[in-house]
């Protein structure tokens, strides 16, 4: 990891990223892509360390609250968050200023922080948005290395449903040949209706490779599963969106499977849903002080 002062921290839509780069490995992440010109290698970390103070000053300016999205680019709650805490810092900050706030994660490190995301919960609103790719825990090994596995997962999403903080989830991706199957959306969609999710979040029936995340990611086919970049190659050639064969079967299992469980999938409900501040302190307006 390296350190580095930043000048900002929060993007016009509210969102921030405490860390830029990631030690999860997962093969298939789309953070790798060149088109966000990082200078740095992936792995080593950069850390913002003003990122806390940063964030209190933009808050303490803002007249009125709102939800704050973390995890875009870079999950909260990477290995490194274990030891340095930078993200609680700034969970507290959130909570003290009276904001709500939603984070997407692939990491049970979550529950560390139950207590105060159920504190934020209870004053305004917390929503932990949690990635899930493969109902085998094999798979998941492979697919998601240096992260919480699927069942760790899942009991987080128990814990923060007993706890009573909404949860949505993330279904993607979906790769091509390796868990675009019927059997495995229909468990992941069982495992978030025990789970008691709100929404589950899902752009599409495959997955997007950019350059920068193409090569990564064919690297790991070869080292993973010989000979299915050839098979790549032959189907998708250099496409952006590479769609599951199976695209068709999968979407109807999905939209029947949520129907039936009460899940919404709508992804513009959804995403009203994540950031519209409607805690008890929904649109007043903040002290300047």
């Amino acid at each position: 990891m390296h350190y580095v002062k930043a000048k900002g921290i929060l993007s016009a839509k509210n969102g921030m990223n405490i860390y830029r780069g990631c030690t999860h490995g997962c093969i298939y992440c789309d953070s790798r892509s060149d088109c966000y010109n990082f200078g740095h290698a992936f792995e080593d970390v950069e850390v913002k360390e003003n990122a806390v103070e940063l964030l209190d000053e933009a808050l303490r300016r803002k007249r009125r609250a709102c939800m704050i999205g973390t995890g875009s680019m870079t999950d909260p709650y990477i290995p490194l968050e274990r030891e340095l805490g930078n993200f609680r810092r700034a969970l507290e900050v959130i909570y003290r200023r009276g904001f709500g706030v939603t984070m997407i994660t692939k990491s049970a490190l979550v529950l560390r922080d139950i207590d105060l995301l159920k504190k934020i919960n209870e004053r305004t609103k917390c929503v932990v948005q949690m990635t899930l790719t493969t109902s085998d825990e094999e798979l998941c090994r492979k697919l998601e290395p240096n992260v919480s596995t699927t069942r760790e997962r899942v009991d987080a999403l128990m814990r923060l449903k007993e706890a009573g903080i909404p949860t949505v989830v993330w279904l993607s991706p979906l790769l091509p040949f390796i868990n675009d199957t019927q059997e495995n959306i229909s468990a992941i969609l069982d495992y978030c209706a025990g789970a008691g999710v709100y929404g589950i979040v899902c752009f599409g029936m495959g997955m997007t490779l950019r350059e920068g995340s193409r090569e990564y990611f064919y690297a790991q086919l070869d080292r993973l599963f010989p000979g299915l970049k050839e098979k790549y190659i032959r189907t998708y050639g250099e496409r952006y969106e590479l769609e599951s064969p199976n695209s068709r079967v999968l979407w109807s299992v999905f939209r029947e499977k949520c129907a039936h469980c009460g899940i919404v999938c709508e992804q513009a409900g959804i995403f009203d849903f994540l950031t519209r501040l409607d805690g008890p302190e929904m649109g007043e307006q903040l002290s300047l002080w």
